[in-house]
């Protein structure tokens, strides 16, 4: 069945007796994209992705891959999986080939196949070079690559990495973001469940959002932009203003015009809410103009994926991840 989501979940429900970890959730990830999964510790971001992976059954609901229903296609699906979990254990008295041959013995890939699959894993993932060396004297970055090319032995068609760069140094952060965006370019749909969202806002077209096990938002970042500022307490749009003129003089100043909801210095700017239509913001900056303010710059400023979270988010966050 042809689907233009790779992975579809319907009312997933997952409850560990009375605590209801994952709850109604409907996510849609369209084929081919770069989805980030985020939400505060004990969201149920983990629980999630292992549901996905076929590790945990739901207490109800379904998840269907590529328009077709996991329970009815059987373990067929797991080979169109391949599943990176947050802690991935390795074999390190093994040398990096052995690591990856053994695992693509596991998923029946003839010994003709396996040499050149290994090669070409080892090139995607930046460590040819440690080809020969043992798991064991591999950085954890490097580690990090290796699990991923794992994960790639059986040539999946969704990527499912829990926290893919967590523990990191920034360097090795880097690498994995742009050899995530790699595979996204190779057609493959890629979802990441990170907190390190400054990243996942370079990296993914879309993203959903959960707390306390339920969705919140999802979409592409500027859909759920307009979503967050519904959401959250701030309305309309954010205003940044870069002035030579005197500051406090000139934020008082602005509080008192139209639509300005609030104005407030914000490292050597001033920061407006501002509740105007496209129109509204120009007769905003004429009045400023026309009051003898000079103004050197003047803009929307963009909600960052930090600012959306945090507008989406409420209430304590639970100690530790479901």
């Amino acid at each position: 069945m042809n689907s233009m989501y790779a992975l579809e979940t319907k009312n997933l429900t997952r409850r560990y007796g009375k605590l209801t970890a994952v709850d109604n959730l409907n996510l849609q990830i369209p084929a081919g994209s770069l989805f980030g999964l985020i939400g505060p510790n004990g969201a149920g971001k983990t629980t999630t992705m292992r549901m996905l992976a076929g590790l945990l059954d739901p207490s109800e609901g379904e998840i269907l891959l590529h328009g077709e229903s996991t329970r009815s296609s059987g373990s067929r699906f797991r080979h169109e999986l391949g599943y990176m979990p947050d802690f991935f254990g390795v074999y390190e008295d093994m040398l990096v080939w052995e690591y990856l041959d053994f695992f693509a013995r596991c998923y029946n890939i003839p010994s003709a196949q396996r040499d050149t699959l290994t090669s070409e894993l080892l090139d995607l993932v930046d460590l040819a070079d440690k080809r020969d060396a043992y798991v064991e004297a591999l950085s954890r970055g490097m580690r990090q690559r290796l699990c991923l090319a794992h994960a790639l032995v059986h040539d999946p068609k969704v990527l499912l990495l829990d926290e893919p760069a967590s523990g990191l140094d920034p360097r090795a952060r880097v690498e994995m973001r742009e050899l995530l965006r790699e595979l996204g370019s190779m057609g493959k749909t890629v979802i990441v469940s990170s907190h390190i969202l400054a990243e996942l806002s370079e990296l993914c077209d879309s993203v959903g959002i959960i707390e306390r096990g339920q969705l919140v938002a999802s979409g592409p970042i500027n859909q759920i932009t307009t979503q967050a500022q519904l959401h959250g307490q701030k309305q309309g749009k954010l205003l940044r203003i870069q002035t030579i003129s005197e500051i406090s003089s000139t934020q008082e100043l602005l509080s008192q015009m139209p639509n300005v909801m609030n104005a407030i210095e914000n490292e050597g700017a001033i920061e407006i809410e501002f509740d105007g239509d496209a129109e509204a913001t120009a007769q905003l900056l004429a009045q400023i103009v026309n009051q003898g303010i000079l103004v050197t710059s003047f803009g929307e400023v963009s909600s960052d994926l930090e600012d959306i979270f945090m507008r989406v988010t409420v209430g304590n966050q639970a100690e530790g991840e479901l």
